[in-house]
């Protein structure tokens, strides 16, 4: 695929096609897009993040019928789509050919215009599952694989079990509306859980147990309301206690009210912002900017990387050995060579351009949902084929031949959507082709739009449908605590408080399950007040957003008394750096006008650990 690349030993700063803010590609970054033979981007890193996420819907579900089998069914797309949809099993099945839908390629017509027509007349999956015979009592899940007894969960595997309304839930157990849960059990509410057990509203924590209300702690136990905490128990407020001191004072507390939750939410959230904030949280890296990455090295605004990539940029949930990576969500996995794509991996390299390609695929652009196989170029569903394009078979030469051709093609008679924006080769699926509307994606959850935003930017947007479900008890009616709670709650239809009225994907009623009230009986918690989706949408606000600032670390060196201004931290040590300001500069994801007291590595160990 000879597409010609520029190679630059300098910088160049670009105009957006899209936003039409300037954005600088680097001289690494002409050499990766040299060294994968394609153009560099006319959009900015952002508006390709966006543009990628448009294709991936994990919580908006809708029941319609199984285009095959006429059965009832759950799914990401609504019944009012004009798609052929299939349940997950009987997609994976061997009862039909995805070859049956392919095509000559027409040089009469743009690229995106014929990869359009055959990706709405292709059948689609009804859930983003793979390996779904791993998949025990989740009929409710997505993008899941080997769990058991899960509800309303996304990407939950390696022996997920027992979660409610978690996503990102990898080997953990019997927890309930938590977001990126790592090898964690009993726990409630928590955000980037590592190893921990019998945590509530739990955030940046690992090895942590019998604990409420932290953030950024470590091998703590006992603990309520703490902030920077290492090797510490029986801390309430970051004062120590003894053991008897502890459980005295903690009785004042009780958890199993909804009215003593919110009051103990509102301290710890004043604690929160009168403790340092590292600048990011970086496990073992080197040379990486980003957040919440561990073991990783040579990275460049990379954001919630598990177990190690090298050498990327513009990552976004990934790792397990993703290597020489740019611009990519949800992929890894022994993997490399990714470009522009999303949700891909395990055992892939050189994947372009794609969506939804797994296991063991090479060379592979402008494709989706195919599993082992290679030299693909805008197929759809395929499994164990090579040199296959628009669905068709080629001989190996013949699609060397034409695959060159179609690039050509590509860039001689480019697609051009409804806003303007010109779509060659080198550019992901442009978003008019998604079968989702804004509000239905991921996009909506980390760049949240209003509909008039959306439609004014060329976006589509799905209205809420009606779903004639009447409520038969408010939030707000609700017992404040658990053990007024009868068992016929389970037979109740919830007000959710936000009623629909906010921007969340709000479902406006929900219900609590059996298995649910169980756990908050067990771990002695209230009921909530809001709908799943409103609630994962709380806690995406608590995570720090996927971009990074230019900043100075805030400590001013002195131990004095410095409260005429909030965002100086009284020192309780002298730094390295004495009495005069710390010089350290770093890239953040607290922006500037941002309360909390960011703080660099060396001045943050100094002081909090």
């Amino acid at each position: 695929m000879n597409q010609e690349t520029k190679h630059t030993s300098t910088s160049s700063v670009q105009a957006c096609q899209n936003c039409k803010q300037n954005f600088v590609i680097e001289p690494e970054d002409f050499a990766f897009y040299e060294k994968i033979k394609v153009p560099a981007p006319t959009f900015c890193p952002e508006c390709r993040m966006v543009r990628r996420m448009l294709w991936r819907n994990e919580r908006a579900l809708y029941k319609r019928k199984c285009d095959a089998t006429g059965k009832d069914i759950i799914s990401i797309y609504s019944q009012d789509k004009p798609l052929k949809v299939y349940d997950q099993k009987y997609w994976w099945s061997d009862n039909w050919d995805p070859m049956e839908y392919g095509r000559d390629y027409d040089l009469s017509q743009p690229f995106f215009k014929q990869l359009k027509s055959l990706f709405n007349e292709f059948p689609r999956i009804s859930l983003e599952n793979d390996n779904i015979d791993t998949l025990i009592n989740c009929n409710y899940c997505n993008d899941s694989w080997d769990a058991k007894n899960c509800y309303l969960c996304v990407t939950v595997g390696e022996k997920a079990e027992n979660l409610m309304y978690c996503d990102v839930g990898i080997s953990s157990r019997d927890s309930v509306d938590s977001t990126w849960l790592v090898r964690s059990e009993n726990c409630y509410r928590c955000i980037d859980c590592y190893d921990s057990y019998k945590v509530f509203f739990g955030q940046n924590i690992d090895k942590c147990i019998d604990s409420v209300f932290l953030f950024d702690c470590k091998n703590c136990q006992n603990c309520f309301g703490c902030v920077g905490l290492r090797n510490k128990q029986y801390n309430i407020f970051n004062k120590q206690y003894t053991k008897e001191e502890y459980e005295k004072k903690l009785k004042e507390f009780d958890f199993r009210s909804y009215k003593i939750i919110l009051e103990a939410q509102g301290l710890f959230k004043k604690i929160k912002f009168d403790f340092p904030h590292k600048y990011a949280l970086l496990t073992n890296c080197q040379n990486v900017f980003g957040n919440n990455v561990r073991h990783s090295k040579n990275c460049f605004n990379c954001f919630d990387i598990e177990s190690g990539i090298e050498n990327s940029k513009y990552i976004v949930y990934a790792g397990l050995g993703l290597k020489d990576s740019y611009d990519a969500y949800n992929v890894g996995t022994n993997a490399s060579l990714f470009y522009d794509s999303i949700s891909c991996g395990f055992n892939c390299s050189k994947i372009l351009f794609s969506n939804f390609v797994w296991h063991n695929n090479f060379d592979v652009y402008y494709s989706q949902f195919c599993k082992n196989s290679s030299n693909l170029f805008a197929c759809i569903g395929l499994r164990n084929k090579q040199y296959c394009i628009l669905n068709k078979q080629y001989t190996k030469e013949e699609y060397e031949q034409l695959v060159p051709k179609i690039i050509e093609h590509m860039n001689n008679m480019p697609y051009i959507d409804k806003k303007g924006r010109v779509y060659k080769y080198g550019e992901f699926f442009p978003a008019e082709l998604s079968p989702f509307a804004y509000n239905e994606t991921i996009a909506q959850e980390y760049f949240p739009l209003t509909k008039e935003q959306a439609e004014q930017q060329g976006y589509s947007w799905k209205d809420p449908e009606e779903r004639n479900i009447k409520p038969t008890i408010t939030s707000d009616q609700l017992p404040d605590h658990i053990k007024d709670v009868s068992d016929t709650i389970i037979k109740e239809i919830i007000e959710c408080a936000h009623k629909g009225e906010c921007n969340e994907q709000c479902t406006t009623a929900f219900k609590i399950i059996p298995q649910e009230l169980e756990f908050y009986r067990k771990m002695n918690l209230p009921l909530p007040r809001l709908c799943p989706n409103c609630r994962h949408y709380q806690r995406l606000k608590q995570r720090n957003p996927l971009k990074l600032w230019h900043r100075q670390c805030q400590c001013q060196g002195q131990t004095g008394n410095n409260s005429n201004n909030p965002n100086i931290y009284q020192n309780t040590i002298t730094h390295a750096h004495g009495t005069e300001p710390c010089p350290n500069e770093f890239e953040t994801t607290y922006s500037p006008d941002r309360k909390e007291i960011v703080y660099c590595e060396k001045c943050y160990q100094s002081e909090v650990i």
